[in-house]
């Protein structure tokens, strides 16, 4: 059997910046995979495999070759998000923060390109690496400017994502926000017990077995959790706050809830309602515009300048 265990850590135990209903996918498929036997399971009642199939991204020199033509680089944030590419896998789309980091760079670092678009769809991800690429797009959008485009969903780290942008846009029917963080620990003790397996832990430092799943969840541990939730839930509410010019008390006031259309453009979360095709559409129209203006200015100031040189001689 494949060795999931890398993937099941980053399920359990640890915050994530992501919709309730996708963690639950999540939790059905290591269920499935581990042969975990959860009983409590939320949410849909089997999970379908899907077949494996390639999940790696038109590469990058792809997309900045099309820039050349257009000048607007289209940057996918497609799926769960992780910290790096190794913890990616064919159990659902992925794309991880070092590879939007790499893609991002690459798009500021070529002057043909003018404009980034960030082509989200996303339940959200990890909390791990998450905050510092957002962090790098709010800074980038002084270099650049980047528009983040809900296409046709940017929930959770996916909308910390969308909100870092100069402008977010959303359609009709695309959503945005759960900015809300949560974590879940799995009891596998009982299951254990009627298998007739003890599990022994020896460990020095009282915390050291904190969120094992041998084991109920111990108070300390559970708090431990918990203020680590809340930890990263303040995070998340500043930053969101921050890109997008409201107060924490607003975003907090939002409760994690999810919002569509013009909705999210008077809640704040995003700017404008306009088609993700139709916006693209636009942007590099506007781009054309601005390079046949440039162009234009240059071409008038090298016939100043070859008069000017006529005259001198």
């Amino acid at each position: 059997m494949k060795n999931h265990h890398r993937l099941i850590s980053l399920i359990f135990n640890t915050p994530q910046l992501i919709r309730e209903d996708v963690l639950d996918l999540g939790v059905h498929w290591a269920n499935q995979a581990m042969n975990l036997n959860i009983v409590n399971i939320q949410g849909a009642t089997q999970m379908q495999s899907e077949a494996a199939a390639p999940q790696m991204a038109s590469p990058s020199e792809r997309r900045l070759q099309a820039a050349q033509d257009t000048g607007v680089y289209v940057l996918p944030v497609h799926g769960v998000l992780v910290s790096r590419n190794t913890h990616l896998d064919p159990c659902y789309s992925m794309t991880s923060y070092e590879e939007i980091r790499g893609m991002l760079n690459a798009a500021l670092n070529d002057p043909s390109v003018e404009h980034v678009v960030l082509d989200i769809d996303s339940p959200g991800g990890s909390t791990l690496g998450c905050f510092e690429l957002v962090d790098d797009i709010y800074a980038a959008r002084a270099i650049k400017p980047i528009t983040a485009i809900s296409n046709f969903g940017a929930y959770s780290a996916g909308f910390a994502i969308a909100s870092a942008a100069s402008s977010l846009i959303v359609s009709r029917s695309s959503g945005v926000g759960s900015v809300g963080v949560i974590a879940r620990h799995v009891d596998l003790s009982k299951r254990h017990e009627q298998q007739g397996i003890k599990i022994t832990s020896v460990f020095a430092g009282a915390r050291k077995d904190d969120l094992a799943s041998h084991a109920p969840l111990t108070e300390a541990a559970e708090q431990w959790l918990t203020d680590l939730v809340n930890d990263h839930y303040e995070t998340f509410t500043s930053i969101v706050a921050r890109n997008r010019g409201m107060s924490v008390a607003s975003v907090k006031e939002t409760e994690a809830g999810v919002f569509f259309g013009q909705k999210a453009v008077d809640l704040g979360f995003a700017d404008s309602v306009e088609s993700p095709q139709a916006a693209v559409n636009r942007i590099a129209a506007e781009v054309a515009q601005l390079r046949a203006v440039s162009k234009k200015s240059v071409s008038v100031a090298s016939r100043a300048a070859a008069m000017e040189i006529q005259n001198t001689i």
